[in-house]
């Protein structure tokens, strides 16, 4: 089972940034698909970023040009910039980590998972 923690969500205004960090206790890191989903009140998970080993990455439309997703293999560290913030983006966020998906951005793919950081934008 691989450990993996999230940090970096809090409160910020419409239009503005926060970048996200997830470490993951994984000894071969590079070699597993990483992603980013978010839960908001009252709805499903979603998927919204997405990079497997070979750093290809994959992106849902609604945060598509705003949200970049990066890694650093060699310190273990997947983050999540997030830029153009708006109210609807408020919601939980939560890293994952798979040695494989088949299908990007669905959160079954995904086993393990991280308790979340919370993301607030005001308008």
């Amino acid at each position: 089972q691989v450990q993996v923690v999230e940090s970096g969500g809090g409160e910020v205004q419409t239009g503005g940034s926060l970048t996200l960090s997830c470490t993951t206790s994984a000894t071969n890191f590079e070699d597993y698909a990483m992603g980013w989903f978010r839960q908001a009140p009252g709805k499903e998970r979603e998927g919204i970023a997405q990079i497997n080993s070979e750093d290809t990455t994959v992106y849902a439309d609604s945060v598509k040009g705003r949200f970049t997703i990066s890694k650093d293999n060699a310190k273990n560290i997947l983050y999540l910039q997030m830029n153009s913030l708006r109210p609807e983006d408020t919601a939980m966020y939560f890293c994952a980590a798979a040695p494989w998906v088949s299908y990007d951005l669905e959160k079954n793919e995904y086993n393990n998972w991280g308790q979340g950081t919370q993301v607030t934008v005001s308008s």
